[in-house]
């Protein structure tokens, strides 16, 4: 009886050893390969020459447009990119990207700003702010000619702001561009560099 449960007990291991074998693909000395031997088209797959791609154009992840810019306005535009980290707005806007262009970045008027950049409460004022009575003194250092056609003036200044009255009170960003904050979380003294208190939200009752 003994001699039959030894029989019974060696087939099982040898059953186990065998379905290891087959499992992971090794063929036992003396066992024919159980494997499935491939298919034709298998073969055919394995049997192509190497995939070469030296001589075809590398993949680039740049779009057109990126494509089409100058190598200025490339490095412009890589010198305000932590600006727009947090001032999105200004990517597009017109006279940032008409400087930028011109190999002009945020940088050449509101200085490097690392504070400003590296401050998490927005509580550090850029390292260079313009007030208004000197926007046109900044502009005219490198834009020393305006050869618009008054016309076009008066009009651009009946679109643009029209609740100015006095022509010694308008400065060029009134008629160019976008460059402002529509929306502040916090405001400086341009002048003083000083944080502003905040303005009290508006109430239900004062609307």
């Amino acid at each position: 009886m003994r001699k039959v449960y030894l029989g019974i007990l060696l087939s099982s291991v040898m059953a186990l050893l065998m379905a290891g074998l087959h499992a992971t693909g090794m063929a036992y000395q003396g066992i024919p390969d159980l494997l499935p031997t491939a298919t034709a088209q298998e073969q055919e797959k394995r049997d192509l020459p190497p995939l070469i791609l030296d001589d075809e154009a590398p993949l680039l992840l740049e779009d057109q447009e990126t494509a089409k810019k100058s190598d200025q306005e490339i490095k412009a535009l890589a010198e305000s990119q932590p600006c727009f980290v947090c001032h999105v707005n200004y990517q597009e806007e017109v006279l940032a990207s008409g400087h930028a262009k011109g190999g002009i970045s945020c940088v050449q008027c509101h200085g490097d700003s690392f504070a400003h950049r590296n401050d998490e409460n927005n509580t550090t004022p850029p390292d260079i702010m313009v007030p208004a009575e000197d926007i046109e003194p900044l502009c005219v250092t490198c834009h020393m000619m305006h050869d618009v056609p008054a016309a076009k003036v008066i009009a651009r200044w009946q679109e643009r702001c029209p609740d100015k009255q006095d022509p010694l009170t308008i400065v060029c960003t009134d008629c160019h561009g976008q460059h402002r904050l529509t929306v502040r979380t916090v405001q400086w003294n341009k002048k003083t560099r000083q944080l502003l208190p905040a303005k009290p939200k508006p109430t239900e009752t004062d609307s």
